[in-house]
């Protein structure tokens, strides 16, 4: 397993907006489908989020996740990953309670409080389908992504130490892969553990390939060998960072929560297209990809048949 590569696949998130695609997954059956399509091409790792079916508004409401999220453990094997990320209006309580109620595999925890600026997202579109949509990317100029020591600390007691839930540890600069290491100190978190390194984001760590080694570098400093990492790159920068992080040992994140497009001008019709992408660039690497079971071995998964759903 050490030579094989976990895919992420992110079906749906909070950044991008529904007049940005019309392929953006946004109803509970959207969500289930294209989850289990890009399952069924090859994504171990299925990172989900949902959202108001009626308008496409990011929602945290645990009543919206289990109309999807028994339907794809039903039908797929994938390790299903919960985001506590949620959206720009969301407490940190809004974020985490699905995961609390679902008690999955994995969920994701940032790692540190930031800027998350959207808006530059308004200077390539004039028309919108929901009034709400220009608001909440203008409003991203204001906005602080809260992700404060206690509020790491509430994650890890009330998902991981009460429901044996594992974490992608979203890193979005190097600073938070020393506040991951602090809490590895005091015993809160133990190995293996699972780094997602975010760049390009705006307000984080920019997608330049030294960040990505400076960030290799420093996990394996602090880390040793008790961490495996995947690489999200935003935007038009997700397939090259995915095919470094694998060059360099790595697993990837893909998925039209990061980025909407399958190459440059053309628009990804659905989250397995990217699936199949990045299985292309990998067989070409001579890299097989990991099925759901070797990723549950590698990260030290609790399986399937210990969720809530």
């Amino acid at each position: 397993m050490a030579d094989k590569v976990i895919i992420t696949c992110a079906v749906t998130g909070s950044v991008h907006t529904p007049s940005m695609s019309r392929y953006l997954p946004i109803t509970p059956d959207e969500i289930a489908e294209q989850a289990i399509a890009a399952a069924n091409a090859g994504a171990a790792i299925l990172h989900l989020h949902a959202r108001d079916p009626k308008t496409g508004f990011p929602a945290p409401d645990p009543a919206l996740f289990m109309q999807f999220l028994p339907r794809i453990k039903d039908a797929t094997d994938a390790v299903i990953n919960i985001s506590t990320g949620g959206g720009m209006t969301m407490t940190v309580e809004q974020r985490i309670q699905a995961a609390q109620q679902a008690a999955p595999e994995m969920a994701s925890l940032n790692l540190g409080t930031m800027n998350f600026g959207l808006f530059p997202a308004l200077n390539r579109k004039t028309e919108w389908q929901y009034d709400w949509e220009p608001e909440f990317l203008e409003n991203s100029r204001d906005f602080v992504f809260k992700n404060t020591f206690s509020d790491i600390e509430i994650m890890l007691a009330k998902l991981g130490e009460a429901n044996g839930t594992r974490f992608e540890f979203e890193c979005y600069d190097v600073g938070h892969l020393y506040t991951l290491a602090h809490y590895v100190d005091r015993g809160l978190v133990k190995g293996p553990i699972f780094l997602q390194f975010v760049l390009g984001i705006l307000g984080g760590i920019g997608a330049d390939p030294e960040n990505l080694i400076h960030m290799k570098a420093t996990a394996d400093r602090l880390f040793g060998d008790q961490y495996r990492f995947s690489v999200l790159g935003a935007g038009r920068h997700q397939i090259p960072f995915a095919t470094m992080s694998a060059s360099m040992g790595g697993h990837v994140r893909v998925g039209l929560e990061d980025n909407l497009y399958i190459r440059k001008g053309e628009l990804a019709q659905n989250n397995a297209e990217q699936v199949f992408k990045i299985r292309e660039i990998l067989a070409g690497l001579n890299l097989e990809i990991a099925t759901p079971d070797e990723a549950r071995a590698m990260l030290g998964l609790k399986g399937a048949d210990n969720v809530s759903f």
